[in-house]
């Protein structure tokens, strides 16, 4: 039996993700105040190098969600603004590592405590056991579609 209790127009905001949306636009404008010259999209690749530096374009494909296309022109963007830097891998030439430099490491603090900063205004008011409620429910979410 379908478990959809959604209305017609609630499904529509539920999948484009409204809330995801209103985050990216808050810590934007704040990236936006400070002066910082980087995107949200620009960001999350950063975010997933300081997690992991010089992964393989195909890994921040997998990593953030997006196509090669999108990667490859985000990744020319940043060594654009010096933030990242393409190293063909040793073990195979075909592939590019890429690395962090040391200014997108300057980036990391200042940037990450926006971003704490955003989700602690999103999250306010909301129950931390509906937090990990919404967390479970959207992991399984994605993990019926993956």
């Amino acid at each position: 039996m379908p478990n959809n209790q959604f209305k017609k127009g609630e499904l529509y905001s539920f999948i484009t993700g409204k809330a995801s949306i209103a985050i990216a636009r808050r810590l934007q404008k704040k990236f936006n105040a400070s002066g910082l010259q980087l995107t949200i999209e620009q960001w999350s690749v950063l975010y997933h190098l300081w997690k992991d530096d010089g992964k393989s374009q195909q890994d921040l494909c997998n990593a953030t969600f997006r196509d090669k296309p999108s990667i490859t022109r985000l990744v020319d963007n940043l060594e654009k603004l010096e933030l990242v830097k393409r190293v063909p891998s040793e073990a195979d030439r075909r592939i590019n590592k890429i690395y962090l430099t040391q200014q997108a490491l300057k980036l990391q603090e200042q940037t990450m405590a926006m971003a704490e900063e955003t989700l602690n205004e999103a999250l306010e008011g909301v129950p931390p056991e509906h937090v990990d409620l919404c967390k479970e429910v959207l992991q399984q979410v994605y993990d019926n579609l993956k």
